[in-house]
């Protein structure tokens, strides 16, 4: 398995200290890239190919994929072994789930039922509620969901109004859940419902409970090959021993559940940037105009210099992450409570990934489509469901909205409690600008948005600059066409933020003609050489 930094655990360590090490994808050792090679040719050869099939929910055939992808251990990689998963750590689990997420269909039904379907049952189930349902999930012979949000409870997700009420020894449920993935198919919801109206609390509940149906399949703009539907719960009688953790406790369940599922949701978001670069730049190179190939385009070319560099970003820091995460799990012993520990450390950086991720996948299947002109905007070809699919990955898992509001709150908490002193931590620009913007009295909620910008865009910048110092030549080419792009956006924050301008710094020049030819060779997204350390 892939080796992990020695230094002290530090959360937020972006901020309160400078990191002599970001593991990246180069550092995964061979084992690991022979699990993560077989993730690709799965979706390859399994999933894209009837990807049209899957649009249109053929009967069985997610369900199939799903139990093909069980019998590879794609179903549980980081649930642990005694319960029938490999038992990875998250950061190869993480990387496994971006080569399975080139069709953002099935990347949605495996990453819900391998993710924060299991997730709140490895950390907060008991050992006969694990015994009776990992294995099953974990082998893909069954498939879970997730159900919080309600048509009145979306970003304010604990003003639920699902009630659970005790009557002869049984909670009895009334409630519905909307926007549930994997509704259609699943075998098994973890529902967060109120104990008497009040008390937060989190249920196992079975398809096969009495009172318990799934309302039609929303009409989705994108992602049609997956399930979203309501879960309606009228009179569902739920033994007691299908209480997840404690009654009243429910919000810690649902919300390490989605900051693992936050993390999860990055690397399920390069995915299809991946596999919609990889379709423009075969697209490029042949389609000709004005007799040559478009490929040789300068316009073209800066367009793919950026896609590059922008999944390279995101890419840095997801695995930096995981890293840290995996870090916090070894930290505290692997057990329950480390394990809860370790999700709510690092829960800054998984929204910080989540939003920026799911924002760079944004940008790269739209210029990806751009590519295409006309022949993009018609389903003719696949480019168009990619552009279609993405969309949601901003919202769901917490609006990014949400998310940024969040990462400014607890990075300001932290601050205050005096776990981080200061904000610089790593020199540069975005930096300094983010020192300066902690000392401005910050009420207005735009202005906590544009800090929380500043604050994922050092934290990204950092990523690509420790991960440059292993890539050679093209690694820093791809770093400095980042780090302009990102020390553009932080002085506009910092300036909604604080009414002041600044004078961008000077950057070398963007070989945009030698990283799209390196685009062009591998097919999408350039793939650096194994690291050994």
């Amino acid at each position: 398995m892939s080796s992990l930094t020695t230094a002290p655990l530090r959360g937020c360590s972006f901020i309160a200290q400078a990191p002599d090490f970001c593991f990246s994808p180069e550092d995964f050792d061979t084992d690991s890239r022979l699990m993560i090679g077989a993730a690709e040719q799965f979706s390859r050869f399994e999933v894209l190919p009837v990807a049209e099939r899957l649009d249109h929910q053929e009967s069985g055939l997610m369900v199939e994929l799903i139990r093909k992808a069980g019998d590879l251990g794609f179903c549980g990689p980081d649930t642990p072994e005694e319960f029938g998963g490999l038992g990875l750590e998250k950061n190869l689990a993480a990387r496994i789930l971006e080569f399975l997420s080139l069709n953002a269909s099935f990347s949605v039904t495996v990453g819900i039922t391998s993710g924060i379907g299991q997730f709140g049952l490895v950390l907060f189930g008991t050992p006969e509620q694990k015994a009776q349902y990992l294995p099953d999930l974990s082998s893909g012979k069954k498939i879970g969901a997730y159900a919080l949000s309600e048509p009145n409870s979306g970003s304010d997700a604990l003003s639920l109004s699902t009630r659970a009420d005790l009557k002869d020894g049984d909670y009895i449920l009334n409630g519905t859940k909307m926007w549930i993935s994997n509704a259609l198919w699943a075998d098994l919801f973890l529902v967060i419902a109120k104990v008497d109206g009040e008390k937060v609390t989190a249920f196992l509940v079975d398809r096969d409970t009495p009172g318990l149906s799934i309302a039609r399949e929303e009409h989705k703009m994108g992602l049609k090959g997956s399930s979203t539907a309501r879960l309606v719960l009228e009179d569902a009688r739920v033994p007691k021993r299908c209480v997840l953790h404690e009654v009243g406790l429910g919000h810690q369940v649902a919300f390490n559940a989605l900051n693992m599922g936050r993390f999860k949701l990055a690397s399920m978001s390069l995915g299809p940037a991946r596999d919609a670069m990889g379709l423009a730049a075969q697209y490029v190179n042949e389609r000709k105009q004005f007799g040559d190939l478009i490929a040789s385009f300068g316009a073209i070319q800066q367009k793919f210099s950026l896609m590059s560099a922008l999944f390279y970003a995101a890419e840095s820091m997801t695995y930096r992450t995981g890293s840290l995460i995996d870090e916090g799990f070894s930290a505290w012993g692997f057990t329950q409570d480390g394990a809860r520990k370790a999700a709510e450390e690092f829960a800054v950086e998984c929204s910080i990934g989540k939003v920026f991720a799911t924002e760079v996948e944004a940008i790269i299947v739209d210029e990806a489509l751009q590519c295409f002109g006309g022949y993009g905007f018609t389903e003719e070809f696949p480019i168009a469901r990619h552009y279609r699919d993405a969309r949601v990955s901003r919202i769901y898992e917490g609006t990014n909205e949400i998310n940024r509001l969040f990462i400014f709150d607890r990075i300001r908490k932290r601050m205050q409690e005096g776990r981080i002193k200061d904000s610089v931590g790593f020199s540069g620009f975005i930096s300094e600008l983010v020192d300066q913007a902690f000392k401005v009295d910050i009420k207005d909620q735009a202005q906590k948005i544009a800090l929380a910008d500043m604050i994922i865009g050092l934290y990204a910048v950092q990523s690509v600059e420790l991960r440059s110092q292993k890539t050679g030549e093209l690694g820093k080419q791809l770093g400095q066409i980042f780090k302009g792009w990102a020390n553009a956006r932080a002085a506009e924050s910092f300036q909604l933020i604080t009414g002041k301008s600044v004078t961008l710094p000077p950057l070398p020049f963007a070989n945009n003609i030698a990283v799209s030819e390196e685009v062009y060779r591998a097919k999408g997204p350039i793939r650096f050489a194994h690291t050994s350390r």
